[in-house]
């Protein structure tokens, strides 16, 4: 469908009725600034560095990217914005992860700052900075437009010191924030302010016997000396407790928009009243959802169960990762390999059906939110799916196999022309050797299902190697309607009696050793007539 390109008015008329998720969010944040006007709006997003980045990290970065691009139209882009990606680098390592190298060198530094800590792979200064190197790497590898920022940097500098000053002056407010939410025994120790040791440079958690304003010192005794030390809270020489640690660089920094997992929520609301205490604005922002493993259980940095950044870019790309990541944002979902080639295929779905939508429909479509309003033409002709399946019927180990395949059904079709499709050939390799081969389990033909088969290869013998994927649909339905797989309740476009799904499925288990796959038709047509005549001749032949 030929479409005019929206001005910016009309743009952001359509942006202000529309509900989709991310302009919900921005909304909010235009009329926070109605309240509080300013010439600039800061988003954050925020990263503990103890553990390798996964994709929940991304998924953080990916949504306040697509909120601040929401944000953007709804304000005609006037108002300047920045995203600042945030490393707590500065905390102190508490445990030792379960899937890194060389466990026992962090195990001898554990409690020190994480960029203090040694690189147990050998690679950066300290543990910190090589996991923040990692993410940093897939952002930019992404394309994403933000600021990076380390706790270390922040604290050492001197950049959070008139933040740190104002805590200090307001000691006894955050203290009343903070302690009826603490169990009784912590309580009676907590201080907002962990001082790090000259003598051992690790974050002590010890109480503060004195504080002074005025002098911006803490007081504080030394464990394993005993010896009563007053120290400056500026200047890198102490940290905050991370509640009051996240309040403080709201107030320092200004942030206007950060979202959170839906297990921070108590965090969320204890920080904001922090951050009040201060004199400052908490963020707008929302509580998503968690991630979940296989076992339906949350993913961890530190236990490194769900997937990872790298693992999901093995098998399907970045922009597939992005509509996981746009979809139902506060509902929890299980984040693992068999989510993977269905992302996979509707992100092309969705980049289809864009060019079909006026501008209304378009802001509704996840793509347009990915690609921030510009989504690229489609040019895949290929399901992710049918590869899978051309993969696992030829067995293919190499890419060529499967181009062979795909030049023979659509001409002119290469792998320099269409370079997305060659990712997703590589994709598609890479997940069947990984994950379907191990399972794949053909299972035998029953008798009235083999005479099925031998009427099927039979019946596609006599039609041409060029047939059209209807047509070899309509034949694998003629052959399907029999028992056990007629239906005698659905009827056909031809109104003759529908075929139950029983019958697809066991061409998929007998012939592909898989529980399902896309319509057999097409997938006849691409992989051929006669290879697919092979392929339930040797079907045959091991269950004869």
């Amino acid at each position: 469908m030929p479409t005019v390109a929206p001005t910016a008015a009309s743009l952001r008329a359509l942006a202000e009725q529309s509900n989709a998720w991310p302009f919900e969010e921005a909304k909010k944040i235009v009329a926070r600034l109605k309240k509080a006007p300013k010439d600039q709006v800061i988003f954050e997003t925020g990263y503990g560095p103890s553990g390798l980045p996964h994709i929940g990290t991304f998924g953080e970065v990916a949504r306040t990217t697509m909120v601040r691009h929401a944000f953007r139209v709804l304000t005609d882009d006037k108002v300047k914005t920045r995203l600042i990606a945030f490393s707590d680098d500065m905390d102190g390592l508490r445990k030792v992860p379960d899937n890194v190298p060389n466990k026992e060198l962090l195990a001898q530094n554990l409690n020190k700052p994480l960029t203090k800590v040694p690189d147990p792979f050998g690679t950066h200064p300290s543990f910190g900075e090589h996991n923040n190197a990692r993410l940093r790497a897939f952002l930019d590898a992404f394309g994403f437009d933000y600021e990076f920022m380390s706790s270390t940097v922040c604290y050492a500098s001197g950049r959070f010191d008139q933040a740190l000053l104002r805590v200090l002056e307001r000691f006894d407010a955050v203290m009343a924030i903070m302690l009826p939410s603490l169990r009784e025994e912590r309580a009676q120790t907590y201080s907002p302010f962990l001082p790090i040791s000259p003598r051992t440079g690790e974050v002590l958690q010890v109480p503060v016997l004195a504080h002074d304003a005025k002098g911006g010192t803490i007081t504080y005794e030394e464990p394993g000396t005993g010896e009563r030390v007053i120290t400056p809270v500026t200047g890198g020489r102490c940290k905050l407790q991370w509640k009051p640690d996240w309040a403080m660089r709201w107030y320092a920094l200004g942030v206007d928009y950060e979202m959170a997992g839906k297990d921070l929520i108590d965090s969320v609301k204890l920080s904001g009243e922090i951050c009040r205490a201060l004199g400052g604005m908490p963020p707008e922002g929302f509580n998503y959802e968690l991630f979940l493993d296989e076992e339906g259980q949350k993913i961890s940095k530190s236990k490194g169960n769900g997937l990872t950044i790298d693992e999901w870019l093995r098998y399907a790309s970045p922009e597939s990762l992005s509509l996981f990541m746009y979809r139902e944002p506060r509902a929890a979902k299980r984040l693992y390999f068999d989510v993977i080639p269905r992302h996979v295929d509707e992100y092309q779905q969705f980049l289809d059906g864009y060019q079909r939508q006026d501008e209304r429909q378009r802001l509704s479509n996840p793509v347009w939110h990915i690609h921030s309003g510009a989504p690229p033409k489609p040019d895949v002709p290929i399901s992710f799916t049918m590869l899978l399946n051309l993969v696992s019927a030829s067995n293919a180990e190499n890419a060529e196999t499967l181009w062979g395949f795909i030049g023979r059904y659509w001409p002119g079709v290469t792998p320099q022309s269409h370079p997305k499709l060659r990712s997703m050939v590589e994709y598609a390799i890479h997940y069947f050797r990984d994950f379907v081969l191990p399972g794949k389990k053909f299972r035998k033909p029953g008798a009235s299902e083999r005479a099925a088969l031998t009427d099927l290869r039979d019946a596609l013998a006599q039609l041409s190697a060029d047939a059209t994927a209807e047509q070899i649909q309509e034949v694998i339905y003629e052959i399907g309607r029999r028992e056990p797989f007629l239906d005698t309740k659905k009827k056909g476009k031809d109104g003759k009696p529908g075929v139950s799904l029983d019958w697809f499925n066991m061409l998929y288990q007998v012939l592909l050793g898989q529980e399902k796959g896309p319509r057999f038709g097409s997938f006849v047509a691409v992989y051929g007539v006669n290879n697919t005549i092979d392929m339930i001749d040797g079907a045959l032949a091991r269950s004869a």
